[in-house]
């Protein structure tokens, strides 16, 4: 083992000895020899590879080892642990009582009988307490969760037994707390009153226990805080699997709050002393096991007086953190939070969000607990988090108690406004704290240290998730006090629009050249903070718009107004005068700013789209359009200047959007005939040299095609002008594919980017109007249809190059699933045989085989689109069934059988399936209840060789394991098949429910391979499992 692990020693020699140890260890009696080397040698790799032996021994061969060995090592590690576990390294030590714990585990009670006992009479030993804390620890973790190495049998078994014995291992664990507690407090402790006491505070304990409250021992010493810290990781893995039931009991509960406060603060001594880092362990432990019980969403009712004992105790200890009147401490709330650590103030924050998402709703209706001071010290922890990371963990727990608290509103109508007003002052304080805390002028230097380049899993930078967080309070307060909300809100905003509205005087033209004449450093850092603030409040204004729609309209309608008749005047104002595009004394900071505010104020009109929308709809009732007409031009007076190469990328895009909006959200009648809009048409269909970046002119395309395509909202179908659009639209389509169509046959490869570009424009104009109304779609169809007869000509020429036939492919799977009824029988027909014509087996296997490569994407998508056509209803399609079963089992599967291939496998299994699924007269040819009353006689299967290809395919795959859709094809009266899978299924108890039949499927997975584990143990010629 020494030689093994020395550096000196080859790779080649490692594998030789790797070699030696594994046939020694695969020898029967081994296991003796390595007894010998535990007991005797004080070599670790000696000790740790005796260990791993005898560890495998139990957990793969236990079955097969003789009645009488099985006695002996019962007998022998318990003694060598008891005689040397002082002297041993401590992962020996506890590599040894896992393998103790793991005999236990297959042979308690019935074998092993005293094996728990032991372990309780180590754990009531004084100088064996800690070895017995670490094997009752093991116990609970390995017996409660074992791996598949026993039968579900089994593990109930052992689950059982151990609730049985919960209420003596808790009292137990109870009085090693108590005992160290008694032995090292200095002073006597007053506990928070209980629940049925007197005093009916259950935040602020008696003023005896606040004197008292920091009369945590100041002199534990190193062994006591050990073993409680031991007891109480045992707590909370028991914890985390036993019932709530009266075995915690309230002394239980006391003694695990007295360690808690551990972590409120306080150093202890050196020395042999607990310091503070030992001290703060035990109070994330304390946490940890509080937590566990605030977990458990299933509370008897017998239990509700110990969860409110609960937060009684811990309310005391959010009071503490947030006292400024402690005398141990007179420093600031953060500064305390600060110093404590950062464990224990992640527990704390994770019992308050268990708490309010968990519990409120049963505590909050009792008399005794005061909502709305928790709220004041929840805001008040909050508020003084000394991190980005706790701040935004803490308004998380303020956005479920927003929840919970609209959702009790909506259920009380009745007395709505009382349940509001008990609340208003801790909203409103919660509002302007948020409020603040996203403004630079107030917090710059904590501001930026946010992250606001790297992107996340979530494509948001840390300043954007802090920034949608803070606001969805904001929203969520908007939504509980609209008024407040927005008086609260507008000042500071208009405070922000005002310097930047006056910008325009600082502006200095000479020349051609314009520049911004804020040169001083105090000057530029003043407008760079409220450029970022102005930032954030307009897209704060943008979230808040869903509250001025629907049935609010009317109400909120003058608010709303002056909301987006403002915006329209920044938007308009950005627009003009182009800040981007001026020169400035700092442009790395400033420019970025300005170009951000213009963005934000178009996204946050673009916000107002609904209710511009619903505001389209009164008009046109009123028969008074003047206002909202000229709200309608001025937006696109702001917007269309930007549709623009030269334009910074963000601002585009947003205008983009925007515009995309304008076009099928609100719909004016009159849009399209905007000199501002019909500047965009012409840059589109006659200004090639000037293209947009791809992204913004296929919005702009899209927003286009819409005004044409998408029906005026409120209007009769005679006044819908369809001749007209459509004429148009062909228009524009035939000039958005004029290159596309006159590409030469056959194409070069320079020709690639036109094509890719080109469906990619055209696939999206399709996708974005696949669910509106009949007359839209054929308009479409209409314009697309010789795009169409284009690319399905060119696809047989760029077969070999799977860029280009993803992209077609991408258009064509886009173009059934939207408008394959517009497209006829006929051609849908022609295409599909033109696919299957060209996805020969050598094609599909040059694609597949370039795995997570476009090749293998086009397979995918061929696939998807069979999808879509063999789910058709009737019998259109059923005469292309026996080519698509032939494609997936004859060409598709042999290719992926062998290989990993995930993602075309699951597209070749779900096309498998919806044939099975949706075609299954194909195979069958009588209904489902004439089949049921048929009395014995067994029916005729037609397309029989394929029908169990398809079946055989999938069992095969999946190597006998249960397949879901499978289940579904058994419930169908199809009784040849059914006597051939029926013998499958004949462990399962009848289910009704998926839980009940997963709960089927787990036990015989589960039983399938214990049984397997425990055949390949057994001695040879032994009767097999």
């Amino acid at each position: 083992m020494t030689e093994f692990f020395h550096s000196c020693t080859t790779n080649d020699r490692k594998r030789e000895i790797e070699e030696l140890l594994n046939s020694f260890a695969g020898q029967p009696g081994s296991w003796r020899h390595c007894l010998y080397f535990l007991s005797n040698s004080r070599n670790e790799y000696v000790m740790m590879y005796s260990l791993t032996v005898f560890e495998n021994l139990v957990n793969k061969m236990w079955v097969g080892v003789a009645s009488e060995d099985k006695a002996e090592l019962r007998s022998c590690l318990p003694k060598l642990l008891l005689s040397q576990h002082a002297l041993l390294p401590f992962f020996i030590r506890n590599k040894l009582c896992k393998v103790i714990v793991d005999i236990g585990r297959q042979d308690w009670p019935m074998f092993y009988h005293d094996f728990f006992s032991n372990t309780l009479q180590l754990v009531q030993s004084p100088s064996l307490a800690p070895l017995g804390l670490v094997l009752l620890k093991m116990t609970s973790e390995e017996l409660v969760c074992p791996r598949e190495d026993l039968s579900v049998v089994r593990k109930e078994e052992l689950k059982k037994l151990l609730l049985d014995q919960i209420p003596t291992v808790l009292n137990l664990l109870t009085g090693i707390l108590e005992t160290v507690w008694d032995k090292h407090s200095v002073t006597a402790t007053t506990p928070p009153p209980s629940p049925t006491s007197r005093e009916s505070d259950l935040l602020y304990a008696p003023r005896a226990c606040v004197l008292a409250g920091d009369s945590t021992p100041m002199v534990l010493e190193a062994e006591s805080g050990a073993l409680c810290l031991l007891a109480l990781e045992c707590l909370a893995h028991l914890f985390s699997w036993i019932p709530l039931s009266s075995s915690i009991t309230p002394a239980l509960l006391a003694s695990i709050f007295h360690f808690a406060r551990f972590g409120c603060g306080g150093h202890g001594r050196t020395g042999q002393m607990v310091g503070h880092a030992e001290r703060a362990k035990l109070g994330v432990m304390a946490m940890n096991c509080i937590n566990e019980l605030m977990c458990k969403n299933c509370v008897p009712v017998d239990f509700e007086e110990f969860l409110l004992r609960m937060f009684q105790q811990t309310f005391y200890l959010l009071q503490r953190l947030t006292n400024t009147h402690s005398h141990t401490n007179t420093h600031t709330i953060k500064s305390r939070l600060q110093e404590l650590d950062e464990s224990y103030v992640e527990k704390f924050t994770d019992f308050l969000r268990l708490f309010v998402s968990v519990h409120l709703r049963r505590i909050e209706s009792n008399a005794q607990f005061p909502l709305v001071e928790f709220l004041a010290l929840l805001f008040k922890y909050t508020f003084n988090q000394p991190s980005h990371e706790g701040y935004l963990a803490c308004l998380d727990i303020c956005s479920i108690f927003l929840d919970y608290l609209t959702t009790k509103i909506r259920s009380r109508l009745a007395d709505s406004d009382s349940v509001v007003n008990r609340y208003k002052d801790a909203l409103v304080l919660l509002l302007r704290e948020v409020l603040n805390r996203i403004q630079f002028r107030l917090n710059q230097s904590q501001l930026e240290e946010l992250d606001d380049e790297t992107l996340d899993d979530d494509k948001q930078t840390e300043w954007q998730r802090y920034l949608r967080q803070s606001l969805e309070v904001v929203a969520r307060v908007m939504e509980l006090l609209p008024s407040q909300t927005f008086s609260d809100l507008f000042p500071v905003l208009q405070e922000d629009l005002d310097i930047y509205l006056g910008l325009q005087q600082f502006i200095v033209r000479s020349g051609a050249s314009r520049r911004l004449n804020i040169t001083a450093e105090a000057d530029c850092r003043k407008l760079h903070c409220a450029l970022r603030d102005l930032s954030s409040l307009l897209q704060a204004v943008g979230r808040l718009a869903e509250f001025f729609t629907g049935d609010v309209f009317t109400t909120r309608f003058n608010d709303a107004l002056a909301i987006v008749q403002r915006l329209v005047e920044v938007s308009c104002y950005g627009s003009q005068i182009c800040l981007y595009d001026v020169e400035m004394a700092v442009p790395s900071v400033l420019k970025p700013d300005l170009i951000d505010v213009h963005a934000q104020s178009l996204a946050a009109l673009q916000a107002y789209s609904h209710w511009l929308a619903q505001f389209c709809g009164e008009v046109q009732r009123q028969q008074d359009q003047t206002q909202f007409m000229d709200l309608i031009t001025s937006s696109m007076a702001a917007t269309t200047p930007l549709i623009n190469a030269k334009v910074p990328e963000k601002l585009l895009l947003s205008a983009c959007h925007l515009l995309v909006s304008m076009a099928t959200t609100v719909r004016p009648v009159f849009l399209v005939s905007l000199p501002a809009v019909q500047n965009i048409f012409n840059l589109i269909t006659e200004n090639h040299n000037h293209r947009l970046p791809p992204e913004a002119h296929v919005l702009v395309c899209r927003a286009l095609s819409n005004m044409l395509l998408l029906p005026w909202p409120s209007l009769p179908e005679a006044e819908q002008q369809w001749p007209n659009r459509s004429a148009n639209h062909a228009r524009l389509l035939s000039s958005l594919t004029h290159q596309y169509r006159l590409l030469p046959r056959p194409p070069n490869h320079h020709h690639n980017t036109v094509i890719q570009q080109t469906l990619c424009v055209l696939r999206d104009l399709v996708d974005s109007i696949s669910g509106e109304a009949t007359k839209s779609r054929q308009i479409c169809y209409h314009s697309l249809q010789e795009s169409v007869q284009v690319t399905l000509a060119l696809f047989p020429l760029f077969i070999q190059q799977p860029d280009v036939t993803d992209e077609m492919l991408s258009f064509f799977l886009t173009l059934f699933q939207a408008l394959r009824v517009q497209m006829g029988v006929a051609f849908t027909e022609q295409i599909i045989q033109t696919f299957l014509s060209m996805f020969t087996r050598d094609q599909l296997a040059v694609s597949i085989l370039q795995e997570g490569s476009s090749g293998s994407k086009v397979v995918q998508k061929f696939l998807k689109i069979l999808q879509v056509v063999v789910q058709e209803p009737g019998q259109t399609f059923k005469p292309l069934l026996p080519s698509i079963l032939s494609l997936c089992l004859d060409q598709v599967y042999p290719i992926v059988a062998e290989r990993s291939c995930p993602d075309v496998k699951a597209e070749m299994f779900e096309l498998l399936f919806q044939i099975l699924h949706q075609n299954w007269r194909f195979f069958f040819k009588s209904s489902v209840l004439s089949s049921v009353q048929r009395s014995g006689a067994e029916e005729l299967m037609e397309n029989q060789a394929q029908f169990i290809a398809a079946i055989t395919t999938s069992i095969n795959h999946f190597n006998g394991t249960l397949v879901f859709w499978l289940m579904s094809l058994v419930c169908e009266p199809f009784s040849c098949f059914n006597m051939q899978v029926t013998s499958c299924f004949c462990v399962f108890h009848p289910s009704q429910d998926l839980p009940s039949f997963s709960q089927g499927v787990y036990r015989i997975v589960n039983d399938l391979r214990f049984y397997r584990l425990c055949n390949g143990s057994l001695p040879p010629g032994t009767l097999k499992l």
